[in-house]
């Protein structure tokens, strides 16, 4: 008797994004803590400086998270801590300087969150570049990437939002279509 193995389709998608996630998640919540902040700024129109306060910190752990399994002995371990907790700690004294009530006055509160947007974008980049985690350093490039993008999407809100609407409606007849057809195909006589 032979085994039978299963062999996926020529056609099949290998990509499994339920493992895709727990995989990349770190970088995600990163992702989704700091846009969360920029958006919050920016319809509420007030600086939330203890968000960005906790926030940098919160990277930090991450930052050691995903590398911790890589630190064989005590002191690489040791070494990653301490090596986080002092950029990270830079990463703070820069956005504390930035919401000194002397400089937040010479600021909007748009300008004053970008601004820690970059902040946290270079420091999420370089603390990639620190444990050598090349996903942490593309994390840093997406939020740096990030700053004139919220800058031009907050200029051109309504804009964006009739594109969107026409976009959606020229696609969805396609979609619905396709839709019918399968659910209305013969089905075979055999």
């Amino acid at each position: 008797m032979t085994d039978l193995q299963f062999k996926p389709a020529p056609d099949a998608w290998p990509f499994n994004p339920r493992a895709f996630l727990v995989r990349e998640w770190p970088y995600f919540l990163v992702l989704i803590l700091v846009l969360f902040g920029v958006a919050y700024t920016s319809f509420s129109k007030t600086a939330i400086t203890t968000y960005w306060i906790i926030l940098a910190p919160c990277i930090g752990i991450i930052c050691v998270m995903t590398r911790w399994a890589h630190a064989k002995s005590r002191e690489q371990r040791l070494r990653l801590i301490w090596t986080e907790v002092l950029h990270w700690g830079a990463v703070l004294v820069a956005m504390h300087l930035m919401f000194v009530a002397e400089v937040s006055r010479m600021m909007n509160t748009d300008a004053s969150a970008l601004g820690a947007l970059t902040v946290l974008a270079l420091g999420t980049f370089t603390a990639g570049v620190h444990i050598a985690a090349w996903r942490m350093c593309l994390v840093g490039i997406v939020l740096a990437v990030g700053v004139p993008a919220i800058a031009w999407l907050e200029q051109s809100a309504l804009l964006l939002l009739l594109v969107a609407v026409a976009v959606v409606a020229l696609i969805a007849p396609f979609f619905w279509h396709e839709r019918g057809l399968s659910k209305h195909q013969p089905l075979p006589i055999g």
